[in-house]
């Protein structure tokens, strides 16, 4: 298929909770194609189909060279303290804030093939989970932004020249 442009902040499938995929059609396996090639590029850890403008349930990753893809995932288990650590988003071009994520986590779904998959891990993977079933869920990493953090990151995209 295609790489996909990415949709940036203030696009409202951003902010709009994803569906469900309900059937692994045709369809469903050209977004799949297109999350992975929109993956591939270098300093994408994750890609969610609604940064691609698609609001279903699916998102492809691509951290310590394994790339993939998971169908209706769901956020299952977090543990650890929870970490400040630097994140950013291919839709928030250029900035990146302090933003608070479990050291592990894991989520559950399909492939295209129906079959139940499980992805977990720490470090950039944990981020990237946690991250991508966000925007899933209609959620930005800004929205997780301690007070003065996000009045400050709102500020920068205002001023951002994609804005």
């Amino acid at each position: 298929m295609t790489e996909r442009q990415i949709r940036l902040f203030g696009d409202p499938v951003l902010k709009t909770p994803s569906e469900p995929v309900l059937e692994l059609d045709e369809g469903v396996r050209g977004l799949v194609e297109d999350l992975i090639d929109s993956v591939v590029p270098p300093g994408r850890a994750g890609v969610a189909a609604p940064q691609i403008g698609v609001g279903l349930r699916a998102f492809s990753y691509n951290v310590d060279g394994e790339i993939g893809y998971i169908i209706n995932p769901e956020l299952v288990e977090v543990s650890g303290e929870p970490e400040l650590i630097d994140e950013g988003c291919l839709s928030v071009p250029g900035l990146w804030f302090k933003t608070s994520r479990y050291p592990f986590a894991r989520v559950r779904g399909v492939d295209l093939d129906g079959n139940e998959i499980e992805l977990s891990g720490t470090g950039v993977m944990a981020q990237a989970l946690q991250h991508e079933t966000d925007h899933l869920d209609g959620k930005l990493y800004l929205d997780r932004l301690d007070k003065e953090t996000r009045r400050e990151a709102m500020r920068q995209v205002r001023e951002s020249d994609w804005f």
